[in-house]
């Protein structure tokens, strides 16, 4: 191989080639051509050793992709419960103005945290719950935190967050 004309990157061409091990056998349909040449689809990446570069550059990638996922779950479900648990307080609770500015310090920074991830922005569980987020905090902003949510758009947040918690189940 070429190193100086070659479009791959020098770490690469001189890493030991974890694709030797690769045996590209071609598809039965190239037998059942009378065993001519096989076709492009047929060979994948024999012997450049770019499929093992690949795989090994890209799974540290995938791993810390997981890990901010699952983190991104967690903390949308912690966010969830505290919501819930929040306008369920009867507006007589004396814990109830504590309880509104906690769920406001934490979906601040829930929304300050996720608002700019690309990934997440078209995700629906994203969606359901920053709209369920906004509905909630204007209200306590609007009406103040001991102000009871009207049913309605009660019944609208808890729907939302159904929402959210389904698609968070499904990887969405």
């Amino acid at each position: 191989m070429r190193a100086a004309s070659s479009p791959l990157p020098a770490a690469v061409l001189a890493a030991p080639s974890a694709a030797a091990a690769l045996v590209v056998k071609p598809l039965p349909r190239a037998a059942a051509n009378g065993g001519g040449s096989t076709g492009r689809r047929d060979v994948v990446l024999a012997g450049t050793g770019l499929g093992a570069a690949l795989v090994l550059a890209l799974g540290p990638v995938c791993g810390a992709a997981r890990a901010a996922d699952d983190e991104y779950v967690s903390e949308t479900k912690e966010v969830i419960g505290k919501v819930r648990s929040t306008i369920s307080l009867d507006k007589s609770d004396p814990s109830v103005a504590d309880a509104v500015a906690e769920l406001r310090e934490l979906s601040n920074s829930w929304v300050a945290k996720y608002r700019r991830e690309k990934s997440l922005l078209g995700r629906p569980s994203f969606r359901e719950m920053y709209s369920a987020l906004n509905a909630v905090s204007g209200h306590y902003i609007s009406f103040g935190p001991t102000a009871p949510i009207p049913a309605k758009r009660r019944a609208r947040i808890l729907e939302e967050m159904d929402t959210a918690e389904k698609a968070l189940l499904r990887g969405r």
